[in-house]
């Protein structure tokens, strides 16, 4: 009995070439703004606005006073224990010793070699802290709550540390955590946002509109720039993808030569693909 090897219809004798891969289509970027994000940052912008407008007529006692007063009762004290700790560390994240997060995540984006994130970043810090939250504290100018327990600027309304603890949650959610993810996302950074809310009223340096007014005002501003950075954004995450699959289906990748003929050997040192002699 004999074994012949498998030829090729045109060629006698000759072995069968392997089938050469197919590259799979490779998707395309959307490139499209969404219309929620748009929408939705807007409303938030006009949230805090609004608010502005309702404070600014008499910033000692704005409508809402009345509101504000109870919830600062409630969060008479004491002020130690696990509370405290909590609060004190909200309060550095969001002081200047707490701008090491988003720069370290600069730099990490620059080293990735994602400008166009990098610049999204910068440009969400600067529309969120410069341009929102410092032009309605010159606006309004309110003050702040008696006897703060921590060192505190001008101007009460809105909170920084709460603009900037939504903003963080909106920017890293849009550079860093994929999509499927992102819903779990958005539920932790609510959770974290009304954390540092609570922190600044806890520790007398805000009124509960002022933390109202800000996180509104920091998630607003970066939804606004994530709407307007959003097909730069796809464009640079798709050429990272194409690197990627260059990488890894280039002809001397590890997972192509697995796939070229004759790369494999058998135990005797010849090709794996060479056919087998004929014997009778």
């Amino acid at each position: 009995m004999s074994r012949n090897p498998v030829t090729s219809p045109g060629r006698p004798g000759a072995a069968a070439p392997a089938p050469a891969p197919v590259p799979a289509p490779a998707p395309t970027p959307s490139g499209r703004r969404s219309p929620g994000t748009l929408v939705l940052g807007l409303l938030l912008l006009a949230g805090a606005g609004l608010s502005a407008l309702l404070v600014r007529p008499d910033a000692a006692h704005p409508p809402f006073q009345g509101i504000d007063d109870r919830w600062l009762s409630w969060t008479g004290g004491p002020h130690d224990g696990l509370p405290a700790a909590v609060a004190s560390a909200l309060n550095w994240f969001g002081a200047p010793p707490g701008a090491v997060v988003p720069l370290a995540l600069l730099v990490l984006l620059l080293v990735r070699g994602r400008r166009v994130s990098a610049g999204f970043l910068l440009g969400a810090y600067l529309v969120g802290n410069m341009l929102v939250v410092q032009g309605l504290k010159h606006l309004v100018d309110r003050p702040r709550p008696e006897n703060p327990l921590v060192r505190v600027d001008h101007g009460s309304f809105p909170s920084g540390h709460a603009a900037g603890a939504a903003l963080l949650v909106v920017i890293v959610g849009a550079l860093l955590v994929p999509v499927a993810r992102r819903p779990a996302w958005w539920a932790g950074g609510a959770v974290f946002t009304l954390a540092m809310m609570w922190s600044r009223t806890w520790l007398h340096a805000h009124w509960l509109s002022d933390t109202a007014a800000g996180a509104a005002a920091g998630a607003g501003a970066g939804l606004l720039t994530w709407w307007l950075f959003g097909p730069a954004l796809a464009r640079e995450a798709e050429r990272g993808r194409g690197r990627g699959r260059g990488r890894g289906h280039g002809p001397g990748s590890r997972r192509e030569r697995h796939r070229m003929p004759g790369a494999g050997r058998d135990r005797r040192g010849a090709a794996a693909d060479t056919p087998e002699p004929a014997r009778h």
